[in-house]
């Protein structure tokens, strides 16, 4: 029987020693480096995010009644005193969208110090229990030099022995814990280094919508310094000037169909991804539809009659000046331009054509700003620029074609309208424009 105990107690003497620390570990009879994160901090940041998360919420709201305010104003304003108070309603909307990104800046940097300091917490409390943990097998290393007559000296029956057994076999179970809290508190470590990762590429992204933003506000406020300029703040001479800008917008577009009834296209459906819904994504958050595609009610009416009988390529959605416009499907851009810089308010302003590897194009018109260049790659639902009001527009808002891929190509057409001379824009034949709700 003495043999046997003494068998299983060299066996077992390891397991005890570390078990034993385990709960000097677990007790504190060990010490740990103290935390550095106190839960005063981490309530502190978290009130501060809430409040930058409130003024959001109160800005968003400000933001809508601007919306609406210009969209009471969407068809052409009738007097120059509706135009600048649209176009000072543009400003308030893009201001109140700049408070708002500075919002979201100041609520990823809280989130990015909080990161900081969990992950230097973390990073202690595992060096602190890595620690530890040598100090156990220094001790298992000490112990392993008393001999077994000795440990058995210090203890009086077998029975006492067989408790101590059955003691220590339940501490090494409490040493299995604390190896896992560790693996864990790894792993969660892991986790925030990622999660700040993502933090500062949010924080890159904000930053850059932020000068974007400011961008847009200025040329808005060069649209109505120049329009003041135009028209000497006179009404007479505003009108004078909607009634030049539908004229010019009649003939270029003239001008435009001309040149795509030249293009031969005959569609072939089975090139063309399967319509449903989902196949293209929107190309905006939030969606309202002002104008569908194809002879419409608007293209019938005497302000229709600029698409000269052809009926609408695309569809408009309503939009304020400065909405990120998303792309509708991963690809390619096929091109990109400016038709103001040579026929200004005649035609599609900025704009850009994206070719997508299901066979389908889509353009997108009437923008603020253009963030992508010709033959950069890019991914469904990615910002390529901002809505505006840019070309011969009723109103701020995105136009959107859908087009056969393997039918357009971006063009240049020399011009006859007097002020306007070589401009260059995506061309094709009409039969290849698709109804975008059809994919959408």
């Amino acid at each position: 029987m003495r043999k046997k105990l003494l068998s299983q107690l060299k066996f077992t003497r390891q397991i005890l020693l570390i078990a034993g620390l385990t709960i000097m570990i677990m007790t504190g009879l060990v010490a740990l480096k103290p935390a550095t994160l106190s839960a005063q901090t981490i309530e502190e940041l978290r009130r501060k995010i809430q409040s930058h998360e409130s003024e959001i919420k109160k800005l968003d709201e400000e933001i809508d009644r601007y919306r609406k305010e210009i969209s009471q104003t969407k068809e052409v304003s009738a007097s120059l005193a509706q135009e600048i108070k649209r176009l000072e309603a543009a400003k308030a909307k893009l201001r109140a969208d700049i408070a708002v990104t500075r919002n979201k800046i100041s609520i990823t940097d809280l989130n990015i110090q909080r990161l900081d300091q969990g992950i230097k917490t973390a990073a202690e409390q595992i060096e602190a229990d890595r620690d530890a943990i040598k100090e156990t097998f220094r001790q298992i290393n000490e112990q392993e030099q008393i001999s077994l007559p000795e440990l058995l000296a210090g203890t009086e029956t077998a029975a006492a022995l067989w408790t101590g057994l059955d003691r220590y076999q339940s501490l090494n179970r409490g040493l299995e814990t604390q190896i896992t809290r560790l693996r864990q508190n790894k792993k969660n470590l892991e986790g925030d280094k990622q999660e700040k990762e993502a933090e500062k590429r949010q924080l890159s992204t904000l930053e850059r919508q932020l000068a974007d933003q400011r961008q847009i506000t200025e040329a808005t406020q060069r649209d109505k310094d120049s329009l003041l300029s135009a028209t000497k703040n006179q009404e007479a001479n505003y009108q004078k000037l909607l009634t030049d800008r539908l004229k010019k917008k009649r003939q270029v577009e003239a001008e435009i169909r001309k040149a795509e009834t030249e293009l031969q296209y005959v569609l072939d459906p089975t090139k063309l991804p399967t319509a449903g819904t989902g196949v293209l994504a929107w190309p905006l958050a939030k969606i309202k539809l002002t104008q569908s595609f194809g002879h419409t009610n608007f293209s019938k009416s005497p302000a229709g009659m600029v698409y000269n009988g052809n009926g609408h390529n695309g569809i408009d959605l309503s939009a304020a000046t400065g909405d990120r416009v998303l792309v509708a499907e991963s690809g390619v851009v096929l091109g990109q331009g400016d038709t103001d810089q040579t026929c200004r308010a005649a035609s599609y302003g900025k704009w850009i054509l994206i070719g997508h590897d299901n066979g389908l194009a889509t353009l997108y018109a009437h923008l603020s700003a253009i963030k992508v260049t010709e033959g950069q790659r890019v991914t469904r639902s990615q910002l390529i620029g901002y809505s505006g009001n840019t070309g011969y527009t009723t109103g701020p808002h995105l136009h959107f074609s859908v087009i056969v891929r393997e039918a357009v190509k971006v063009g240049t057409l020399q011009s006859k309208v007097p002020g306007c001379g070589v401009y260059r824009l995506p061309l094709a034949s009409y039969s290849a424009y698709l109804n975008p709700l059809n994919y959408l």
